[in-house]
């Protein structure tokens, strides 16, 4: 009969863990290495820091710290929200496709150093990603460019 519960177990299991991750995923008409700057441009108005660049592969990652958020646990240090954008080739309409991915982890300070645990993506995260993905990826209006 043991073998009968574990069956149950599983699912259930692999159901808890779920994707805690924000992810974003849009078509643009607009070239990647366009697309790929104005990411990477951006990131200071919504507050990130570029934490890495591939400009081959047109990926980055960045960072930003919450330094204000309180916890009632004795190892709370900080709240850490990270953003991952891809900007690949488009297929159809879509000359480029940009995936945004948003995650918010809690940053504890425990016996052996500190240490990352991933949490449900905060609003403020999800909102710089939307806002960056909604400003890089609309189409430009070429009556509003100068010259």
């Amino acid at each position: 009969m043991t073998w009968d519960r574990s069956v149950w177990l599983i699912p259930l299991l692999a159901g808890c863990g779920g994707n805690l991750g924000a992810a974003y995923d849009v078509g643009t008409g607009t070239p990647a290495p366009d697309v790929f700057a104005c990411v990477r441009d951006s990131l200071r108005t919504v507050g990130f820091r570029q934490t890495s660049n591939d400009v081959d592969d047109y990926r980055l990652t960045a960072v930003r710290y919450d330094d204000e958020a309180r916890r009632a646990d004795v190892q709370f240090r900080r709240l850490v929200e990270r953003l991952e954008f891809e900007v690949a080739p488009g297929t159809g309409e879509a000359m480029t496709r940009v995936t945004a991915t948003a995650k918010t982890f809690a940053e504890l300070a425990t016996q052996r150093g500190p240490t990352e645990q991933q949490e449900k993506t905060s609003q403020s995260t999800r909102e710089a990603a939307e806002s960056l993905m909604k400003k890089c990826t609309s189409p430009v209006d070429s009556t509003q460019v100068p010259g």
